[in-house]
């Protein structure tokens, strides 16, 4: 039976990129990632700089959509860190949940289910993100391999769209090189499919939350179930109502500048990304380029799917508690009972929502947004290629 929303795999990865609060090595773990990233963050901009001055553009769209990728898992980490014990209240409040759930059999059953479906949602994503990485590598392997003047070891392309301080001569060093850059973009891949799971993992924990409150509302004004009034009073759908509306308002706090950065970054990777895309179809090596990009191009564009359908998802099953509450059978209960439930129908109006640094509402409309702001940008590129 499943005892928790954080799959082991999602766990394990939290406490690896130090994001799993108040552990003795945390400090430790932090600082690594601190000095690992921003060494290659740097290399990645000398790169950017330079092709920009070259006027090379697809190359320089190419450099542009990894980079920005970095400095996105930088600044989430970064904000996951500083907001550590929000965090922290989450984690709590989700294990209060799993020891409540205990109550009825009907609560017990959403949990483990929501519980499941996490994981299954969190592998889905992990997996996906692990398959883009493979073929991306793949993708530069064949443009070096179908390109006859990049057998010179020193006009290779690298998986990492780095200036390197040095230059790479000889076989064994490239090889070297290679390798060092898929075990640091495969693990940089992971941070980003961990952080994204860990807001699926809430937001599905959130709602079977509101699930079982929209189950306690209809039974608990029923003549037919009496052991349900028993265990579930007033005070606990009271507290229950309040325990979601906390735990939304921390999920708000965790992510709201997070998706911020999110929703600049992607806008402006998907552009690149489509460039390239474009600008490679019919191209010598056009196939190469296309393996590498489009998994990457369809990850990037889930990404910001996934946080847009959470906000969308969060408000939709927010209003599903007023309409609970107004279809169960208030009017059999005592007067007092029934102001109660007219709170909970006042307070249920204004939603529960993920906003876009606290300025807009996150919702599938802004994923729509975004992709239409892509699109146009990636037209005004072609038009000055």
């Amino acid at each position: 039976m499943e005892t928790s929303t954080v799959s082991r795999l999602v766990n394990i990865g939290l406490r690896a990129y130090g994001i799993w609060p108040y552990l003795p090595f945390t400090v430790l773990v932090r600082f690594f990632w601190v000095v690992i990233l921003s060494v290659v963050q740097v290399f990645q901009y000398r790169y950017v700089v330079t092709h920009f001055q070259r006027g090379n553009f697809s190359d320089l769209m190419d450099g542009v959509s990894s980079t920005m990728a970095y400095s996105l898992l930088i600044v989430k980490l970064s904000i996951l860190w500083v907001n550590q014990r929000t965090f922290f209240n989450i984690l709590q409040m989700m294990a209060l949940d799993w020891k409540k759930c205990v109550l009825t059999d009907c609560s017990l059953r959403i949990t483990i289910s929501r519980a499941k479906l996490s994981h299954r949602f969190s592998n889905y994503i992990i997996v996906l993100q692990l398959i883009a990485i493979i073929l991306y590598c793949c993708g530069v392997l064949a443009v070096n391999t179908g390109d006859i003047q990049r057998l010179n070891v020193s006009a290779r392309e690298h998986i990492l769209k780095m200036k390197l301080p040095f230059r790479i001569d000889t076989s064994p060093m490239y090889v070297l090189t290679m390798v060092f850059e898929f075990i640091h973009l495969t693990m940089v891949a992971g941070g980003i499919a961990l952080i994204n799971s860990l807001i699926v993992i809430l937001i599905v924990h959130i709602g079977g939350q509101i699930d079982i409150l929209r189950d306690w509302l209809l039974k608990t004004f029923s003549k037919n179930v009496a052991h349900i009034v028993d265990k579930v009073t007033i005070k606990t759908l009271i507290e229950k109502h309040q325990q979601i509306i906390i735990f939304s308002k921390n999920i708000e706090n965790l992510f709201t500048y997070i998706v911020l950065m999110l929703f600049v970054s992607d806008t402006l990777i998907i552009c690149c990304l489509g460039f390239i895309i474009v600008t490679s179809i019919g191209t010598p090596n056009g196939p190469a380029i296309l393996v590498r990009s489009v998994l990457f191009y369809v990850v990037i564009n889930v990404e910001a799917f996934t946080y847009c359908f959470a906000g969308e998802y969060l408000n939709a099953k927010g209003k599903m508690i007023g309409d609970a509450a107004y279809d169960s059978l208030w009017y059999d209960g005592t007067t007092k009972k029934s102001r109660i439930v007219l709170f909970i129908i006042l307070r249920s109006q204004k939603q529960l929502t993920i906003t876009i640094g606290k300025i807009m509402d996150l919702s599938l409309e802004r994923f729509a947004s975004v992709v239409k702001a892509s699109a146009s940008y990636v037209s005004v590129l072609l038009a000055m290629n």
